[in-house]
């Protein structure tokens, strides 16, 4: 893969997507994109702005890379809570219907967003990867406890937009493959108030995350692309 765009590269996971790439010694170009536009400490990585709740700047992200075909695309963007008014809902008396466009804003029509102006953008010759940060709660035939209303139904609707492109796609660009992608529980301040909760040995370092994920990716075909894979390389069921 020789030219790489990870988008919220200032966030963990994506800061850690980006280390690792630039890391590797294939030297592939990396495109860093986030609301910040930060340039990176690595002269391999490119640094723009992008906003994925704002379409003009997602097509104007775009439009800089048109000439350059795409190999993987990554998206670590997501939002659980602010630790002020955006709280995961404990049950149904704790909607807001602001929080919860909010959540949808950014976790679904986001990533809708992105798969409208950067898929396009894949390489046609040869495998390409677009891939966007999922959640096992999005999965409706696994959700057994309830709660966190907002942030699982916009992972079940980001699972289904994903497997919606990759029907397209399958169409437009038959090597190119779309996935869903969870982590895990990574140390982040997205799973810093619930890691009490997670079991020994299954909160990962965002580097740990990272490495296993790519892992994935390489391992990836075309028959898998529409799925949500865990970071074990397993498969979400939807």
């Amino acid at each position: 893969m020789n030219n790489i765009v990870i988008i919220g590269s200032t966030g963990a996971i994506g800061a850690a997507f980006t280390r690792y790439y630039a890391g590797l010694d294939t030297s592939p170009a990396v495109y860093a994109l986030s609301r910040s536009g930060v340039p990176a400490d690595d002269a391999r990585v490119t640094a723009l702005p992008m906003d994925i709740t704002d379409e003009s700047s997602v097509a104007q992200a775009a439009a800089a890379l048109e000439a350059t075909p795409l190999h993987a695309v990554i998206l670590a963007t997501g939002v659980l809570h602010d630790n002020a008014s955006l709280q995961p809902e404990k049950s149904l008396r704790d909607i807001d219907a602001d929080n919860l466009a909010r959540v949808f804003s950014i976790n679904t029509v986001g990533p809708a967003l992105v798969m409208k102006h950067f898929l396009p953008l894949l390489d046609r010759n040869n495998r390409a990867l677009f891939c966007a940060l999922s959640a096992r709660v999005g999965s409706i035939s696994d959700n057994r406890l309830g709660g966190w209303y907002a942030y699982r139904a916009s992972m079940a609707a980001l699972n289904m937009l994903i497997r919606t492109a990759a029907v397209e796609m399958k169409r437009r660009n038959p090597q190119a493959i779309i996935l869903g992608l969870h982590p895990g529980t990574v140390d982040s301040a997205l799973s810093r108030p619930f890691q009490r909760q997670v079991p020994d040995g299954k909160l990962f370092t965002a580097d740990t995350a990272v490495a296993r994920m790519a892992a994935v990716l390489e391992a990836a075909g075309t028959d898998d692309s529409g799925k949500c894979l865990a970071w074990d390389g397993r498969e979400i069921t939807p």
